[in-house]
């Protein structure tokens, strides 16, 4: 399975404009060599020369470029960001038993995301969350894409708050998922699911909210003793690190719920 990270790379950019015209399209065979050059700077896997031909010539797989149009000496549509991705049915994915079918529709798909990065200069510009955006537009607007998915090493805290802001739902954890120099390292699964794929809860969201509603009972009892021993009415918990049923539901729709993992 291919293996996917978010981060920068150390490469320098000349002539970045401080007002950057930042411009999205999908890869191309020009692109070549500079997607190669990128990866290579950015991730710690290597990725075989199929790969890029396949990104490049759109075959099976489908990608967006970010680009600076107000780069000066030829450099307005070279590469600065890039995301790749790849169509899997619905039934075949690792998170079929997540999905809520329609059967209206016919053979089901989701899109899962290879490969996002953006070079070291033009971080901290919203050019990878734009360019999940791109994504996720293009993947609602297909009825039978039933979400968005992907795999993000544990460790990596730009990409998981990144997907948190996203409302991207962590709902798994997959312990030894990459290998990287003879070492293992855990990988978190988050899913955006769209065109009513969400399924009530998955058996992570049940342990996360048994967990939120077991701490809200905590602080409630001992907010009910502090009041009682001063003489003091009982009032309901209104803490927004208290999760009450009778009050209001958990957050299930985001990827908060990495946090208690």
């Amino acid at each position: 399975m291919s293996r996917r990270f978010i981060d920068d790379s150390s490469m320098e950019d000349p002539g970045i404009s401080l007002c950057p015209s930042i411009y999205y399209r999908p890869i191309k065979p020009n692109d070549l060599d500079r997607l190669e050059q990128i990866h290579r700077d950015i991730f710690p896997i290597k990725y075989e020369s199929e790969f890029f031909q396949s990104v490049v010539n759109g075959v099976d797989i489908i990608s967006w470029a970010a680009v600076d149009r107000s780069r000066p000496d030829g450099h307005c549509d070279e590469l600065i960001g890039f995301v790749t991705a790849k169509f899997v049915l619905a039934k075949d994915s690792e998170i079929d038993d997540l999905i809520h079918y329609d059967s209206s529709k016919g053979e089901e798909t989701l899109i899962y995301i290879l490969t996002l990065g953006v070079v070291e200069t033009y971080r901290n510009r919203g050019i990878a969350r734009s360019l999940i955006s791109e994504v996720i537009k293009y993947a609602s607007g297909l009825s039978v894409c039933r979400g968005v998915y992907l795999h993000v090493i544990a460790h990596n805290n730009a990409a998981i708050c990144l997907y948190k802001r996203l409302m991207f739902r962590c709902v798994r954890r997959l312990h030894g998922f990459y290998l990287i120099k003879r070492q293992h390292f855990d990988a978190f699964l988050f899913v955006y699911f769209i065109n009513g794929s969400r399924t009530p809860c998955s058996p992570l969201e049940v342990a996360m909210f048994v967990v939120n509603y077991m701490k809200s009972g905590i602080k409630s009892v001992a907010s009910k003793l502090v009041n009682e021993e001063k003489g003091l009415k009982w009032l309901i918990c209104k803490d927004t690190d208290c999760v009450l049923p009778s009050q209001t539901k958990p957050n299930l729709g985001s990827s908060s719920v990495y946090e208690f993992i």
